[in-house]
């Protein structure tokens, strides 16, 4: 994602910074630690929040295509993120980090992408990597991947109706549940991150992986 679309947006709003000053901040800017350069976006220094932007963009667009399976809407959850981050800095009150609070924002935008996509029946179609499901599946697909599908057209075809079965399984989980399971297997978080990035409890979160995992096996059950 360019970050010179940032910087365009951000001088609309705040204007140009000054030479000297600018030059200054830019050189300095990278050496500074995080609670340093959060300060001085909050402060409104343009160039503070522009390199935040590019410390944490490959981290936020990554969780996004995790949890959004899509590239285009993985694009939509990071811009949509990143400015209701520029809008909200004033918010932040330093009561964790800012790389927890920024994932807690590009979730929260994730679920509600997956809410209104779960509103739209014909818009149900995320890609989705078999090779990648949760643990008690792993012996299955790591024997799916032993083979070279190209050869042989039967395990093509079997391949994609796997794939159709577990697209249409992740999409029986609610938003939670399906976000709550592709950071603890896909991302590979522990429980209470994953609850720091929601805003809820370990508890609430290993309840919602519970009941992700129990529809899952249900619906592939039959998979071997």
């Amino acid at each position: 994602m360019p970050l010179f679309r940032w910087g365009m947006a951000l001088a609309e709003n705040n204007g140009p910074a000054s030479g000297t000053a600018a030059l200054a901040t830019v050189t300095s800017l990278p050496n500074l630690d995080e609670r340093a350069l959060v300060s001085e976006a909050q402060a409104g220094n343009r160039l503070a929040f522009e390199e935040l932007v590019r410390r944490y963009d490959r981290d936020v667009l990554r969780l996004a295509l995790n949890l959004m399976k899509r590239p285009e809407d993985a694009r939509d959850v990071y811009q949509e993120a990143f400015l209701k981050v520029y809008k909200n800095m004033h918010r932040f009150r330093f009561e964790c980090s800012f790389y927890t609070w920024l994932y807690r924002i590009v979730t929260n935008v994730c679920l509600d992408h997956l809410r209104r996509r779960q509103a739209r029946p014909e818009d149900q179609a995320p890609e989705v990597h078999p090779n990648r499901m949760e643990e008690g599946q792993r012996d299955f697909f790591d024997h799916q991947k032993e083979h070279r599908p190209t050869l042989d057209p039967e395990r093509t075809l079997l391949g994609k109706e796997i794939q159709s079965r577990i697209a249409r399984a992740m999409e029986r989980l609610s938003p939670r549940e399906r976000v709550v399971f592709e950071m603890k297997h896909y991302q590979g978080l522990k429980l209470r991150a994953i609850g720091d990035a929601l805003g809820t409890t370990e508890e609430t979160v290993k309840n919602s992986l519970f009941r992700a995992t129990r529809k899952l096996r249900g619906e592939l059950g039959g998979l071997r």
